[in-house]
C-alpha cells in the first residue's frame, strides 16, 4: 500500500485557508479587496464579536451573473489573469483566486450578487466547503457576501484567536488602511451596531484623512508630492510636532495596495530623525505609483509584501518627498519643527520645613521621616495641591554646588539588587544610602557602608509616585484645567474612552464628549505637566488597545503607571544632593524598590568586592 496519497479537496481548502485566513481582519481584507476590484463607490462592513461570529462586506460595484458567481466560489478561478505571465503586470488587489473558496470552507458562507442589467440576482450558500444552495434572488446591484462562525470546523485554529475587541481593532485597522488607498470610495464600518468609521468618497485624500483621525490631524498636514519618469509619490505627513509611539499611524500604499515595507519606514524615519523633539512617529499616508512590471506581488499569501526591482531608488525617492514636505526650501526649520519646551523639574513632595531648612525629613538629625508628612499631600484639595507646588517650586530653586562623578568601564560587571538579599529577607531594607554626586544627569550615584550605587533618576521616582498613586483608594488627585483641551480620537479610542469614563475620572481624567469621536478634557491627575496631557492620553490608550483582554485592574495599572512616568523627573534633570537624598529616602519606603512599574531596575550595586575585583585587588 502507498504512503503517499493525494489529499481530498477539503482538507486542501483547509490548509489554503490556513495561508490565506489568519483571523477575521483577513476574510475583511479579501472582502475589500474584491470590491475594489468590482469598481465600487461605496462599500459597508459590518461586525460582531470582532468578527468571530458575524461579518458581512456589501458593495455596488459590477456584481456577477449566475456562471460566474459559481465560478468564484471554486479554488482558482479568478478574473484577475488568464496565464503565468499576467503576474508580471498584475494591477488589481486579488489576483489569485482563492479567496472565496477558503473562506467559505472554514465558515458559513452567504453571496449574493446582481449585475446592473438584471432583475434577479444570484444568491449561493456555502457550510464548510460544502455548497447548501444556489438559487435567483432579489437583491441590489453589486454583491454583498456574508460570513458566520469562522473556524467553527477547525476548532485548533479558532482558539488561537485573540478577544473580541483585540480582533475588532485589526479589522477596523484594515478598513483605515483601505479607505485611505482608495479615497474615491466611501467607506462605512460597522461595529456591534455602531458607526465606527464613515468616509465621504469624494476622492480628497485630505478629506479622508480628516474623517478618520479627526480635525486636529488634518490641521497638521503636509503635502508630499514627487515625480520623475516612472515613479509618483503623494500623500500626507503630519508636523514633528504630532507623533505617536507606534507606526500604527502609518499606511504605505504601492499601486493602490496597502503594504507593510522596512524600506518606506526607514527613509520615513531617517528624513525626520534630525527634526523630531522626542522619539515617536508622524502620522503619514504615502502613496507611491510605479510601473506594475517593477513589483512582485506574489511573493506572500495575503499579499501584505511586495518585492521592488529597485528598492533603493524607492528608498531615496521617498527620502527626498517626506524631506522636501517637511523642510521647504524657503521655509525656516524653526517654523517647522516643534519647540522643545523648557525642561520641567519635578519632584515628590517633601515637608514644608524641609524645603525651608528646619531639621526633618530622612537626613542626618531628622526626628520625623518624610513619609509621615507625604501623606499630609495625598488628599487631593486644593490647599494639598498649592503645597505640593510651593514644595515643588522651593526645590527647583535650590541648585547645590556639586561636582558630577565620572565612572564607567565596559567590562564591568554589573549587580542589580534582587529582594532575595539578606537585609531584605530579615526584614531590613539595605538601602541607607548617600548621595555624593550625579552621572551624565540620569542616574544618582549613592553609597553605604560596603556598596556602591547607581540609581536611575527617572525609573526610582516612576517607582515612589507609582506607589503613592496606588495607595489612593478612592480617586486620584486632579487638578482642573482653565482652558478645557479638545482631542480628536480614532473611532476604537473613543469607544474606550466612552466605556470607561468612570474608571478614567477617578484616575484623575475628567472627560466629557463633545463631538463625534471628540472628548474635552476638563481635569488630570495633578502631578501631569500641561504641556504632556495630549502624549499621555495618547499613550494610555495606545498601551489598552494593544491588551489582549482588559479589565479594570489591567486598566488602573495602565493610566497609574504612565501618570508615575510622565510626572517623574527625567534624563537630563539636574539634581542637587538634598533632591536625591529625598528619591533615595522616598524609594527606600516603596514596596518593591527594585524595579520601576514597566519592570526595569532602578538600582545597580558594587559590592566591595566586586570592587575590588575589577581594580584586581583580589
Amino acid at each position: 500500500m502507498s504512503f503517499i496519497h493525494v489529499l481530498d479537496e477539503g482538507t486542501i481548502n483547509k490548509i489554503a485557508a490556513g495561508e490565506v485566513v489568519e483571523r477575521p481582519a483577513s476574510v475583511i481584507k479579501e472582502l475589500l479587496e474584491n470590491a475594489i476590484d468590482a469598481e465600487a463607490k461605496r462599500i459597508e462592513v459590518e461586525i460582531m464579536a470582532g468578527g468571530t461570529s458575524f461579518m458581512r462586506v456589501t458593495d455596488d460595484g459590477c456584481g456577477m451573473d449566475s456562471e460566474d458567481a459559481s465560478l468564484a466560489v471554486q479554488r482558482h478561478a479568478t478574473s484577475k489573469i488568464r496565464e503565468a505571465h499576467d503576474l508580471n503586470t498584475v494591477r488589481t488587489l486579488g489576483f489569485r483566486g482563492e479567496a472565496l473558496a477558503t473562506i467559505a470552507a472554514v465558515s458559513r458562507f452567504e453571496m449574493r450578487t446582481r449585475l446592473a442589467d438584471s432583475e434577479l440576482g444570484t444568491k449561493i450558500v456555502i457550510t464548510g466547503g460544502e455548497e447548501q444552495e444556489r438559487v435567483e434572488t432579489g437583491c441590489n446591484i453589486g454583491t454583498t457576501i456574508k460570513v458566520e462562525d469562522l473556524f467553527f470546523n477547525t476548532p485548533a485554529r479558532k482558539k488561537f484567536l485573540k478577544t473580541t475587541h483585540t480582533e475588532g481593532l485589526k479589522i477596523s485597522e484594515c478598513v483605515v488602511k483601505e479607505a485611505l488607498a482608495n479615497p474615491q470610495i466611501a467607506f462605512r464600518f460597522i461595529n456591534n451596531n455602531k458607526i465606527s468609521l464613515a468616509t465621504p468618497g469624494n476622492g480628497d485624500l485630505k478629506d479622508a484623512i480628516r474623517s478618520i483621525y479627526g480635525g486636529q490631524a488634518a490641521d497638521s498636514l503636509l503635502s508630499v508630492s514627487f515625480q520623475d519618469e516612472e515613479l509618483e509619490i503623494h500623500g500626507y505627513l503630519t508636523k514633528p510636532s504630532m507623533l505617536r509611539s507606534s507606526r500604527a499611524w502609518q499606511t504605505f500604499i504601492v499601486n493602490r495596495r496597502q503594504i507593510e515595507s522596512k524600506a518606506i519606514a526607514r527613509a520615513l524615519d531617517n528624513a525626520y530623525h534630525s527634526l523630531l523633539p522626542k522619539t515617536g512617529y508622524p502620522l503619514a499616508v504615502i502613496l507611491i505609483t510605479v510601473p506594475a512590471n517593477s513589483v512582485d506581488v506574489n511573493v506572500h499569501p495575503r499579499k501584505t509584501e511586495i518585492k521592488f526591482e529597485d528598492e533603493g531608488r524607492i528608498f531615496r525617492a521617498v527620502y527626498k518627498a517626506v524631506v522636501d514636505a517637511i523642510r521647504p526650501a524657503n521655509q525656516p526649520l524653526e517654523e517647522v519643527a516643534a519647540v522643545v519646551p523648557n525642561v520641567e523639574r519635578r519632584m515628590t513632595p517633601i515637608p514644608l520645613s524641609l524645603a525651608t531648612g528646619a531639621p526633618k525629613g530622612n537626613f542626618p538629625g531628622a526626628k520625623q521621616p518624610a513619609t509621615d508628612i507625604l501623606t499630609e499631600f495625598t488628599a487631593g484639595s486644593e490647599t494639598d495641591i498649592e503645597k505640593f507646588r510651593a514644595v515643588q517650586n522651593t526645590l527647583n530653586e535650590e541648585r547645590a554646588v556639586h561636582s558630577p562623578v565620572s565612572y564607567g568601564s565596559p567590562d564591568i560587571s554589573q549587580k542589580v539588587v534582587a529582594d532575595r538579599s539578606p537585609a531584605t529577607e530579615t526584614g531590613e531594607r539595605r538601602m541607607a544610602m548617600v548621595p555624593i554626586g550625579q552621572v551624565a544627569r540620569c542616574y544618582i550615584v549613592a553609597q553605604d557602608e560596603s556598596s556602591l550605587y547607581l540609581v536611575d533618576q527617572h525609573a526610582a521616582h516612576e517607582r515612589i509616585l507609582y506607589d503613592r498613586f496606588a495607595a489612593m483608594a478612592e480617586a486620584v488627585p486632579s487638578q482642573q484645567l482653565l482652558v478645557h483641551l479638545v482631542m480628536a480620537f480614532s473611532a476604537p479610542e473613543a469607544e474606550l474612552l466612552e466605556k470607561y469614563q468612570a474608571l478614567f475620572y477617578r484616575l484623575g481624567f475628567d472627560l466629557e464628549a463633545c463631538g463625534p469621536e471628540e472628548f474635552r478634557v476638563k481635569a488630570v491627575p495633578a502631578d501631569i505637566p500641561a504641556n504632556e496631557i495630549e502624549d499621555i492620553l495618547r499613550k494610555i490608550l495606545e498601551s489598552l488597545l494593544a491588551m489582549h483582554d482588559l479589565t479594570a485592574a489591567e486598566i488602573r495599572h495602565s493610566c497609574l503607571a504612565m501618570t508615575a512616568c510622565k510626572a517623574a523627573i527625567k534624563q537630563g534633570d539636574e539634581l542637587n544632593l538634598r533632591q536625591m537624598q529625598i528619591i533615595l529616602d522616598e524609594l527606600a519606603q516603596t514596596a518593591r524598590p527594585y524595579t520601576c512599574p514597566h519592570g526595569r531596575p532602578t538600582i545597580v550595586r558594587f559590592t566591595s568586592a566586586e570592587l575590588a575585583k575589577m581594580f584586581k585587588r583580589t
